[in-house]
């Protein structure tokens, strides 16, 4: 017998939460497999197990322990298992891209628990993965077969149907989890510590987006990821605060802390929570290792496997509030940097250029920032030298 025991996850952290068990009790585990999901106060972890063997699981989900509970036993089994260690695939850029049928976190408790391989189900969330509803409706197939042919999209809604029949006026409290209360904190605190105003400005998308057109294919067929928009944003900024470093600075008790570099945090909103991982030094990056990095960071953090250290000592934030459709809104400082820019969705609108209204795809932007640090001159001209390089992108190149 092998106890497997909640390690070491910062030293600040002194407990953590069970967020979910991967392996149900009694199950038949392997050297090195993820059996256990843990929540911390800054990430959500992964708990392998010790040895191979069978699961005895000791607390529950939900619980909170101290670091170094004993929290499952991995028992000797009699049955064969294998005591080699689970492959871990090289993380690619490509690797990464090309990864489907990963589940939600709801959806896999239900693939668990029904015994059901996630390769078998088509996830239809994005980029492939398996929702709720995608489980719900394998489980109906594989469980509950109906009589005759039953086509996808009878058993897609037969699943909302079933998710749907426990809709009704009923509350249900649910604890808050470390990581919800440490981004509850946080932005209460930059909110009541910081002297936070917003610019707001927009910009042309025509000349990106037409870059992008041309290039997109063959830029992922040498790369192996695709062009995004964040890449052209990321380097703007980059440029940008060498010319106002303020922006990118910080105050540190009676002094401000100015940065030669840039690590840029990018926000990722995750299942339990918005998380912002860091691209260390994104000045020097060209716009293919922008993208890569800003896809592995993101993968990994919707997954829980981002670290701490990852997330930690960026300078500088990118929000993205318009993949969810937003038109327009005012981020909030990531404590302790002085500026976030917020980016929204794109939309056709009519603009006046040379004395004509003309339909142009335009991006609201919107640039928070502690006043104590930043001036308003800064501000504006920061976001301005912003929408000047997206308007005319030669300008990422000569570094104008």
């Amino acid at each position: 017998m092998v106890d497997v025991k909640v390690p070491s996850v910062g030293e600040s952290i002194s407990e953590v939460t069970i967020a979910s068990w991967l392996k149900k009790d009694g199950d038949i585990v392997k050297l090195d497999e993820a059996i256990c999901s843990i929540e911390s106060d800054k990430a959500t972890l992964e708990i392998s197990a010790p040895k191979a063997g069978k699961l005895k699981i000791l607390v529950k989900e939900g619980e909170t322990v101290l670091i170094g509970t004993k929290v499952a036993e991995v028992l000797e089994s009699t049955e064969k298992v294998s005591e080699q260690k689970a492959p871990s695939p090289e993380v690619s850029p490509k690797t990464i891209v090309e990864t489907k049928n990963y589940p939600s976190p709801s959806a896999q408790k239900i693939l668990s628990e029904k015994g059901i391989d996630p390769k078998t189900v088509e996830g239809s969330g994005r980029d492939g993965r398996i929702t709720k509803a995608d489980a719900v409706a394998q489980e109906v197939k594989t469980v509950a077969p109906l009589s005759g042919a039953v086509s996808d999209s009878d058993l897609k809604a037969l699943a909302q149907e079933t998710l749907s029949s426990s809709f009704s006026r009923e509350i249900r409290r649910e604890k808050m989890s470390g990581l919800r209360k440490t981004i509850a904190s946080r932005l209460v605190a930059a909110k009541n510590t910081t002297a936070m105003l917003t610019t707001f400005n927009e910009v042309d998308m025509s000349q990106v987006m037409e870059i992008r057109k041309k290039y997109k294919d063959s830029f992922k067929e040498k790369h192996g990821v695709g062009l995004g928009f964040m890449s052209f944003f990321t380097k703007a900024v980059c440029q940008a605060l060498k010319q106002f470093p303020a922006v990118n600075g910080m105050i540190d008790g009676s002094e401000i802390v100015f940065h030669n570099y840039a690590d840029v945090g990018v926000a990722v909103s995750t299942p339990r929570g918005l998380v912002v991982p860091v691209i260390r030094n994104a000045e020097s990056m060209g716009m293919a290792s922008i993208e890569s990095k800003i896809v592995e960071l993101a993968t990994r953090a919707r997954d829980g496997k981002i670290t701490i250290e990852e997330m930690q000592g960026g300078t500088f934030t990118i929000t993205n509030g318009g993949i969810f459709g937003s038109m327009l809104s005012t981020p909030i400082l990531n404590a302790p940097q002085s500026a976030i820019l917020g980016l929204h969705n794109i939309v056709e609108r009519p603009v006046a250029i040379n004395g004509q209204v003309v339909i142009r795809p335009i991006m609201y932007l919107a640039l928070s920032y502690d006043h104590r640090i930043v001036d308003g001159r800064e501000s504006v001209s920061f976001l301005k030298a912003v929408k000047e390089m997206i308007e005319d992108p030669a300008r990422l190149l000569l570094d104008l």
